[in-house]
């Protein structure tokens, strides 16, 4: 499918989805973010897709939400519209592993999307920041609540109340990102991590993020009792035997997701 705003292309098990408005830095609007909504669920169905990266350009991850589109929004254009409810949640029910590869900057809107991903890999150039007290707003795509999961209460509130920013060498340091590379690298290095991911077994690595993300919704003792329910299930499925006989076999398991 031919999109106006991001780019789509399979690279073996891995779809790619580069955000494409480079006039713009990458800013997001309704219309990109209901694209990537989109191909990140057309990519979630397809067999053949194991694990999916979301990049945007050398220059910009995403430089932040569209500003002009809101603007001269009012509060009931907003609810109305409830494109964080339409897109960032279409988003969050992404059941495949999801990478970010981020290099320039990765700001307000872009950095949420950034942390709304499974893991992110990091050009040296990379800069993450959430400005919105400057234009008179605060976030309002999650980052209120993932990055102090993420890099602890003090941080996220000079990030979201003091327009502080990490750069790519700081963001690894408090956990932000997963790794950081040279920018003629970064890329390469998130399709290779996301290929690694994409090569094991279909079904376990999706009740395995599950399982992470619980941790960040629920308490300890719910959250264990969930890990165990999936644990149990996976014993129902064909890559369960053959992942174990192939073991102990010593031989490459040959997954068929079921």
């Amino acid at each position: 499918m031919t999109y106006q705003f991001i780019l789509s292309e399979k690279i073996k098990r891995v779809g790619l989805l580069r955000i494409n408005r480079p006039k713009v830095l990458n800013a997001l609007n309704g219309e990109l973010l209901a694209e990537l909504a989109q191909a990140l669920e057309e990519y979630d169905k397809a067999p053949e897709i194991g694990a999916m990266v979301i990049t945007g350009d050398d220059r910009a991850f995403a430089a932040g939400a569209d500003i002009k589109e809101m603007a001269e929004m009012s509060s009931v254009d907003m609810l109305l519209r409830d494109r964080i409810s339409s897109s960032w949640d279409r988003l969050r029910a992404i059941k495949k592993p999801l990478i970010a590869a981020v290099s320039g900057w990765c700001l307000g809107g872009g950095n949420e999307l950034a942390i709304a991903c499974d893991m992110i890999v990091a050009s040296q150039s990379a800069v993450f920041g959430q400005p919105e007290l400057n234009l008179g707003i605060f976030p309002g795509g999650g980052a209120t609540q993932r990055l102090p999961r993420t890099v602890g209460k003090a941080i996220s509130m000079e990030m979201v109340l003091n327009n502080r920013t990490l750069d790519a060498e700081e963001a690894l340091h408090y956990g932000l990102v997963n790794y950081v590379y040279p920018l003629d690298e970064y890329l390469e290095k998130a399709l290779t991590m996301a290929n690694e991911i994409a090569a094991r077994a279909p079904i376990a690595i999706q009740l395995a993020k599950q399982a992470v993300n619980r941790a960040f919704e629920t308490h300890l003792a719910e959250g264990v009792n969930d890990e165990r329910q999936a644990f149990y299930l996976l014993f129902s499925t064909v890559d369960q035997k053959e992942g174990m006989q192939a073991f102990i076999e010593k031989r490459t398991a040959e997954w068929k997701g079921r």
